[in-house]
């Protein structure tokens, strides 16, 4: 009989009980943002060829990396590769460029250049400095073998991106 009552009780005591799953929220704000200073523009110096080299007619876009926590993001930037919108093009476009360090706040910066790793249409820096940087992305689009380049409109994409280390 002692033992049914101290079940009931247990029982009892353990169908009353409550709890809670209580959330914990938090949000991160990046120390780094990315930011277009130029516009690129491409000139057409040949039939087939786009270039935004200044020499070609073209514009060198241009964009800043603003880092306020040193050491802690990679600057991943790649020049393009294809067209985003082009008019209907029926042979290969080879695509060349180049990535570099343009302008920076500090000094110390000057290394970026120097230890940046470059891979494929791709360029990345370890931004081991707080401040701001400037790069410049040149590239062209040869089109065919010496095949002129449809008329119209051509836009291609710069790909600039902070990545956490």
């Amino acid at each position: 009989m002692f033992n049914t009552k101290t079940l009931t009780v247990a029982f009892s005591l353990l169908a009353s009980a409550s709890f809670a799953n209580v959330n914990i929220t938090g949000t991160v704000q990046s120390k780094c943002s990315v930011h277009t200073e130029t516009q690129g523009v491409y000139g057409n110096p040949t039939a087939d060829k786009l270039s935004t080299a200044s020499a070609d007619g073209g514009v060198v876009p241009r964009i800043r990396y603003d880092v306020s926590l040193a050491d802690s993001y990679i600057a991943k930037i790649s020049y393009p590769t294809s067209f985003s919108s082009s008019p209907t093009l029926n042979d290969v476009v080879n695509w060349t460029g180049t990535i570099a360090v343009d302008e920076v706040t500090d000094p110390l910066m000057s290394a970026y250049e120097t230890n940046k790793v470059v891979y494929d249409s791709t360029t990345e820096y370890d931004m081991t400095i707080a401040g701001s940087t400037w790069f410049t992305i040149e590239s062209s689009a040869e089109y065919g073998y010496n095949q002129a380049l449809p008329g119209g409109n051509y836009t291609a994409i710069v790909e600039a991106e902070c990545i956490a280390k």
